[in-house]
């Protein structure tokens, strides 16, 4: 490494209807002079469209200032979206891997945003609709399984930040941490710049995310979202299972089936739905859990 390295490379990414001037605020907050921030602008227009060529854009960025600096540390950090390009790139460049410090990502819908799944209920490709609805937990799991993963969520009403539901950030090996601001106040706010400098001091804060099976395998179920557990007192117990949890479901006015699963004292711990054209993936899974881990 020469001289004139920088001491780590700050990448922030912004995300979904935005520009980077927010993201070029927080790396501010975040990295000293000894620090190169790298906050790619892709574009307002183009954030609406497909994430395909987003994540080509970040990809020949990082390509440039990893030939440039190849043995300086990354720092990642993104915002809603620009979280879900990272974890993308991450997935698709295991020779990254070692290089990276941490992935912070504030707000970001890993298990897929409600918002995009209602717009593009068939995941028939609406536009960036499509590309915001999809589950990213598995890849994001897998990373957060090796570099530091810090998980920013925002909560104002008991289970979303206005955008983005508290559920859809949070995954296996993910360390959390929620604050009452709204997904747009999260891209700069000082309370998640303290709190990334506190994990880039200390990878152990925040609440350690286990792997839970049961959520696990629902998470997995075909064109499941997480959702808001606004309604979880609606839903009826559908099975208790061995370890005194159980799984309850409702179905709204739509015909939208919902599931929960709630822990032994009644705590919601995980929301999700599924559209029309995947209830009865749903009930296969449901009939599953039942014969693995139900009492009869």
């Amino acid at each position: 490494m020469s001289s004139q390295a920088p001491e780590f490379i700050l990448f922030v990414q912004h995300g979904w209807a935005d520009d980077n001037r927010a993201m070029l605020n927080l790396a501010s907050q975040l990295a000293a002079n000894n620090a190169l921030i790298v906050a790619p602008d892709l574009g307002f227009i183009q954030t609406w469209l497909r994430i395909e060529p987003l994540i080509q854009m970040v990809e020949k960025v990082a390509f440039q200032q990893l030939q440039t600096y190849p043995e300086v540390p990354l720092r990642i950090v993104g915002h809603s979206m620009g979280g879900l390009i990272w974890i993308e790139l991450l997935h698709r460049h295991r020779s990254w891997w070692p290089r990276v410090h941490s992935l912070v990502l504030v707000g970001s819908p890993v298990g897929g945003a409600d918002l995009g799944r209602i717009l593009d209920p068939f995941g028939i490709g609406l536009g960036i609709a499509a590309d915001l609805g999809c589950n990213r937990k598995p890849m994001a799991t897998e990373i957060a399984a090796v570099i530091p993963t810090l998980a920013i969520a925002g909560d104002i009403d008991g289970g979303s930040d206005g955008t983005v539901t508290v559920n859809c950030t949070r995954f296996a090996y993910v360390h959390y941490v929620s604050i009452p601001e709204s997904h747009a106040a999260l891209r700069d706010h000082p309370a998640v710049a303290a709190l990334i400098r506190n994990f880039w001091d200390d990878f152990t804060i925040g609440e350690s995310i286990e792997v839970n099976e049961i959520i696990h395998k629902l998470s997995a179920v075909p064109g499941m979202t997480d959702g808001h557990p606004r309604d979880f007192k609606r839903a009826e117990v559908v099975m208790y299972l061995k370890d005194g949890s159980s799984i309850r479901t409702w179905v709204n006015p739509f015909g939208v089936d919902h599931v929960f699963v709630a822990s032994p004292d009644g705590q919601c711990l995980y929301a999700g739905f599924v559209g029309w054209v995947h209830a009865q993936d749903l009930q296969q899974a449901l009939h599953e859990i039942r014969l693995a881990y139900g009492i009869w």
